[in-house]
């Protein structure tokens, strides 16, 4: 039997607390769920971050620097959605319709004083749609993650990235359904899985690590 090959590098996963009085959370249940897997030779690590504004970016900071991945993918709840949604842009606002989990509200707020409009994953978003699409899963590219802390993760890890230098550390955001137990409680929701999710997350990575040039197919919408 041959040796197990030792992990190239590390992929950081990130999923969430429960919030919006829910029990919990499928974005961290299915991040954790995969926590040492290896995949494509690398080695993922799962780290949970708070519903909180004053902290989030904090803790996502402190994960990189912990983990110095070769690739950053946060996960998040967006109740209402039915396939996990491949986020392409993240805006520097804030416009919190709801209370974070610290009772924090900031309305019409950059996520980062002076720092540009948006910024676009880095991921190739169009070849791992096509990839979930084969492996079966339900997926689309979304081009918004709204104005709660998904977003203000997603541009807070663009703008790490981006301020760090760290041209090779490439990372993006996806937004996945209910679970089927949080749907039960939420009346025509849709819902995926939480182990469809974590193998559309396996597909995701694996995808974007052997990716360079994004693949060239329409993912867009007319609304």
């Amino acid at each position: 039997m041959s040796p197990q090959r030792k992990p190239q590098g590390s992929v950081l996963l990130t999923g969430f607390a429960p919030f919006g009085g829910e029990t919990g959370n499928p974005s961290w249940d299915a991040v954790n769920s995969l926590d040492g897997e290896v995949v494509a030779g690398h080695r993922i690590v799962a780290r949970r971050l708070p519903v909180a504004f004053d902290d989030s970016l904090r803790e996502l900071n402190n994960h990189i620097d912990a983990v110095r991945p070769a690739l950053v993918l946060c996960v998040g709840l967006a109740g209402g959605r039915s396939r996990l949604s491949i986020e392409r842009v993240a805006i520097n606002l804030i416009d919190a319709r709801i209370a974070d989990n610290r009772g924090a509200q900031p309305i019409d707020r950059p996520v980062i004083a002076g720092g540009p409009a948006a910024y676009f994953a880095t991921l190739p978003v169009k070849a791992m749609l096509a990839a979930l699409g084969e492996a079966g899963i339900p997926a689309e590219i979304s081009q918004t993650a709204g104005t709660y802390v998904c977003n203000q993760v997603f541009y807070g890890l663009m703008h790490a990235l981006s301020a760090r230098g760290d041209a090779g550390v490439r990372g993006g955001f996806i937004h996945i359904p209910y679970s089927p137990a949080q749907a039960a409680h939420h009346a025509g929701a849709a819902s995926l899985a939480i182990d469809t999710v974590a193998q559309g997350l396996r597909v995701a990575v694996d995808t974007a690590l052997a990716t360079t040039l994004d693949r060239r197919i329409a993912g867009g919408a007319e609304h």
